[in-house]
């Protein structure tokens, strides 16, 4: 668990933690080595470093946490260093995140391949999360109204611009019980930067974050 990423230390003590279950993960599909080190071995003293992302991560998830995606760059180039890995895997749920990060190597000069992996989903579609532990069986079928919203938006693009539709999809989620949207944006999927319009050659994908009862979720959703 790292520290510095999270800007709401109630957060960081309510984030589960389950690093015996991860291990049996790891052991069932043929992982040699697990590499989990301590908070004071990552940081045997406060890391200062300040990262510029330029606008980044001044949008989304930068605008509701304050010096989140600095704390993951922090991380994220201390494990770089130690491990020196020729490829790294970083799910795309947290699409800012990975954006974040190739941002980072390219900005250090590191030879790491990064990789997006696709977004699992549970059967009802609700994007898999270590905080989806944290909700009850009726949060969990509320929640996964997110994705079929999400899901039913992309059918709706020759009938609506992207403001018209992020305003349906918040008004659709913010209607099931128990769900109230923090932000939805749709963006161009380099720059992070609104769109006002649909274009074939720019690549754009919504971004949402909701709170399901205290739980906070993300999820998003690419439209072309």
């Amino acid at each position: 668990m790292n520290p510095t990423q999270f800007n709401n230390k109630e957060d960081l003590k309510r984030y589960p933690r389950t690093p015996e279950n991860d291990h049996r993960l790891l052991e069932r599909i043929g992982a040699d080595i697990i590499f989990a080190p301590s908070e004071e071995e990552i940081y045997p003293e406060p890391d200062k470093r300040v990262f510029n992302f330029g606008m980044l991560d001044k949008v989304m998830e930068g605008q509701f946490r304050p010096g989140h995606f600095n704390g993951v760059a922090q991380v994220v180039s201390k494990l770089f260093s130690f491990v020196s890995p020729d490829k790294a895997y970083f799910g795309e749920k947290d699409f800012q995140q990975l954006a974040i990060v190739r941002e980072l190597v390219k900005q250090l000069g590191l030879s790491v391949q990064i990789v997006g992996v696709s977004i699992v989903r549970e059967p009802n579609g609700l994007a898999m999360s270590s905080r989806n532990q944290r909700l009850s069986e009726e949060e969990k079928k509320n929640a996964a109204e997110i994705y079929r919203v999400l899901r039913e938006s992309t059918r709706m693009t020759d009938q609506y611009r992207p403001k018209q539709l992020t305003d349906f999809v918040i008004g659709e989620i913010n209607n099931v019980p128990g769900l109230n949207v923090e932000y939805f944006e749709i963006v161009n999927d380099n720059t992070l930067q609104l769109i006002s319009s649909w274009e074939k050659n720019v690549s754009s994908v919504g971004c949402i974050a909701v709170f399901c009862g205290e739980v906070r979720l993300i999820d998003n959703i690419r439209y072309n």
